[in-house]
């Protein structure tokens, strides 16, 4: 006979999420927080992709920078429950692909006017989306990329963050708020518009997760931004339109 779900107290959660987000994107905004003090955002570019000129090194970095997620797998799979419960179960993928396609125009067309308005304003650095052009494998590294990204944040920021938190009876408010501000604050290294933009999008991928409990729609909006933005900057080398 199966074993019943056990689920863990509240301290345990609490010291788990913890360990989590340190191991994964609390880490980050730490770091985001320091780059945004350390030079001025007008005029000054960052990338948010690999630049490593190596697929090697491209690949190690895709496949570990997946660990936080196969820890949060993990930690499911030892508590008794199943992904199904973080919103994880891939039973109904016409429908999360196609919120997540509508979801992508949305938020793409949003978060593009904040960023050239911020980058307008120098109240943001100039991000640059994709790895190294003019290798064999640079497309495969925007796949992989972009994937890494929508896969990491989505599982983490939203789905299990948002669920634990759940679990611990903290309000939707609370809730929303917590996941869209820890989203928003590791984008912090590209300026203000990178975190203003962000923070809307986890306020906006927060109601709908609450209201869905489905995680997949997120991902596949948020590959498609990715590998949109790597996309458009490789076939523009590196000059879009506007800026």
């Amino acid at each position: 006979m199966a074993q019943a779900p056990t689920r863990p107290d509240a301290r345990t959660i609490r010291g788990e999420i913890l360990v989590v987000l340190s191991l994964s994107l609390l880490a980050s905004a730490a770091y985001a927080i320091v780059s945004l003090f350390q030079a001025p955002l007008r005029g000054v570019t960052v990338s948010a992709a690999d630049q490593n000129p190596l697929f090697a090194n491209q690949l190690l970095g895709f496949v570990f920078g997946l660990a936080p997620v196969a820890l949060v797998v993990h930690l499911l799979h030892r508590d008794g429950e199943r992904v199904g419960a973080i919103g994880l179960a891939w039973d109904d993928p016409p429908r999360d692909l196609a919120r997540g396609v509508a979801l992508f125009a949305v938020v793409g067309t949003v978060g593009l006017a904040i960023y050239y308005a911020a980058v307008k304003l120098g109240v943001n650095r100039f991000v640059v989306p994709a790895p190294p052009p003019h290798h064999w494998w640079t497309w495969l590294a925007v796949v992989m990329t972009a994937a890494g990204a929508a896969l990491l944040e989505e599982i983490v920021v939203l789905a299990y963050l948002i669920t634990r938190l759940r679990q611990l009876a903290w309000s939707p408010l609370a809730i929303i708020a917590t996941s869209a501000l820890l989203r928003g604050s590791y984008h912090l290294y590209q300026g203000w518009g990178g975190f203003v933009g962000n923070v809307l999008m986890g306020a906006l991928f927060g109601v709908l997760f609450l209201k869905w409990r489905r995680a997949w729609p997120f991902v596949v909006c948020h590959f498609l931004l990715d590998a949109s933005a790597a996309a458009g900057w490789l076939l523009f080398h590196g000059h879009p339109p506007g800026l």
